[in-house]
């Protein structure tokens, strides 16, 4: 049985997506939770900071196998786990390019946006820092921008990689789990039928519910 572990911050939008991946599979793993604070402690040949050449904090080991990016670890787990008659990329070439594209469509055009947001709407609350408006408004713009392409995709499509859950879906999970937290964000989102029902529809899933009971269990 291959020995999996995965090394992360308990409430990074990286650590969740990988969590995404892995419960998505039912994959049995490990999961170490890492302080923020070690990457300020921590020297640069700590095991840990060690297997990661950037020195970020999340990792996956898959046996001899080592990844870091999050976006890596749920592509070669979509692939090389993949669960039949729910796999979650496309066998026939034309079909998995689209979903591909989605999934390279999140991390270039919603996760910069997104995540500038939840830095001001969440995190910086939660540290006690204001929130600067200014950034808000401009991101909200960037963000409208990206939703109303959705919106038009998703009026054709139920998914946004095709005519099932994909990685293309999943990847926008974790920006999700705070945005739709934060009432002015939220609204960006069900303002718009398409996508808030594709919204409710991924963030029903039980895999999800997983993650989140998790995550809200540690953060606890």
């Amino acid at each position: 049985m291959a020995v999996r572990k995965l090394y992360g911050i308990v409430g990074s939008t990286d650590t969740i997506r990988a969590l995404s991946s892995l419960f998505e599979h039912e994959l049995e793993f490990e999961f170490i939770p890492l302080d923020l604070k070690a990457k300020a402690t921590h020297h640069n040949n700590d095991p840990i900071l060690s297997l990661n050449p950037f020195g970020q904090l999340l990792v996956f080991q898959d046996d001899d196998l080592t990844l870091f990016e999050s976006r890596t670890i749920m592509r070669f787990i979509s692939h090389e786990y993949a669960k039949p008659g729910e796999e979650q990329v496309y066998l026939v070439p034309k079909q998995q390019g689209i979903a591909a594209t989605w999934i390279d469509v999140e991390d270039h055009q919603f996760d910069p946006p997104a995540s500038k947001l939840r830095q001001e709407l969440v995190d910086k609350p939660r540290s006690g820092l204001p929130t600067d408006e200014n950034v808000v408004a401009e991101e909200e713009a960037k963000l409208i921008e990206v939703l109303d392409v959705y919106e038009e995709r998703l009026s054709n499509s139920k998914y946004l990689g095709g005519d099932r859950f994909t990685s293309a879906d999943l990847t926008h999970l974790p920006n999700l789990y705070y945005l739709m937290d934060a009432s002015v964000t939220k609204q960006l989102f069900y303002e718009r039928p398409h996508v808030r029902a594709w919204c409710n529809t991924i963030m029903s899933r039980h895999a999800w519910i997983k993650v989140v009971e998790m995550v809200q269990k540690i953060v606890d």
